[in-house]
């Protein structure tokens, strides 16, 4: 996943495209709905997108603009809705909601349909309907001469920004395991982050003053967001100062969120250059951690769940 610098005909695609998958990620949940309030049968995915191009649209002229962003990506966000359903349907998650504009991670899909499709340089990318973009960290993505073929990804956006995230295929590369040294143990916390059975201790970063001095920050911002809603009410502020005020408290979070990323990932890679022969992390009840309100702020800045996907890919790899 990394930053990329679309021109303004590229944002204005990528954000017609993810508004489209939003609307019709919703209209699979409210159709689905309203089959379930007549008594009638269920509808798959599949079921629901031939109906969309073959019945729905074809009745509905006013509706053809679905029609104008990519396929994949329409069906992409249907396959979502789908398996939301089924999770719901095996008791592991609630009633699917309804995606909303402003709070929801709604992404744009893209696959590699040909060869000429989804190519990539030290600093661009070629993505299927919006054609070469620029990207902010070169040479991050590796070309084709080094034997990475990317298969699919998604165009997502946060606080103003945008991102691509890529699968690849890799070349087959031979493994070289070191037995010579012992496994470590890993003990996460709330006071240090993480204690490692080598003596090595990495602090809690949200203790850090870098860290509360953004808090600080994004207290004041968001006094001043909920102060304009109040204005509103008596006329004296507009919806277009809201959207300026909204976005830079999604600013600062997104800011907040990336240095924690980036703590994590740095105390990973830390761990991982040890070179152990296995690594044992202790197994956190988190949800149990979250339902203690004294606690639960401070557990979800630590990333936990974060810190262990990562860990184990990087041990993977």
């Amino acid at each position: 996943k990394t930053e990329i610098n679309p021109s303004k005909e590229q944002m204005t695609k990528i954000n017609k495209t993810i508004g489209t998958c939003r609307y019709v990620y919703n209209f699979y949940i409210a159709h689905n709905k309203e089959l379930y309030e007549k008594g009638e049968q269920f509808m798959s995915g599949k079921s629901f997108s031939v109906w969309l191009n073959n019945e729905y649209l074809p009745d509905h002229p006013d509706k053809l603009w679905i029609k104008e962003v990519s396929s994949k990506a329409v069906k992409k966000a249907i396959e979502g809705g789908s398996t939301a359903f089924t999770k719901f349907f095996h008791h592991q998650t609630g009633y699917p909601n309804f995606k909303r504009k402003d709070r929801s991670d709604v992404k744009m899909y893209f696959v590699r349909n040909n060869p000429k499709d989804c190519a990539c340089e030290r600093h661009r990318i070629h993505i299927p309907t919006l054609g070469w973009v620029k990207l902010k960290e070169k040479g991050y993505i590796l070309t084709a001469k080094d034997g990475w073929v990317i298969k699919s990804g998604t165009v997502s956006r946060k606080a103003g920004r945008y991102y691509v995230s890529v699968v690849v295929e890799v070349p087959d590369a031979k493994l070289t395991k070191n037995r010579n040294n012992g496994g470590i143990g890993i003990d996460l916390g709330l006071k240090d982050f993480a204690i490692v059975s080598d003596g090595k201790t990495y602090k809690n970063i949200n203790k850090s003053s870098k860290m509360k001095k953004i808090e600080k920050k994004l207290r004041r911002e968001q006094r001043c967001l909920s102060r304009k809603y109040e204005n509103l009410k008596k006329g004296e502020s507009t919806q277009k100062n809201i959207q300026k005020q909204k976005l830079k408290v999604q600013k600062i979070h997104h800011r907040l969120d990336n240095v924690r990323t980036d703590y994590i990932n740095k105390t990973i890679a830390k761990i991982v250059k040890t070179k152990p022969s296995y690594i044992t992390i202790e197994d956190l009840n988190v949800s149990g951690m979250m339902k203690n309100r004294h606690l639960s702020k401070a557990v979800a800045s630590q990333k936990f769940y974060e810190f262990r996907i990562k860990l184990k890919a990087k041990c993977d790899d």
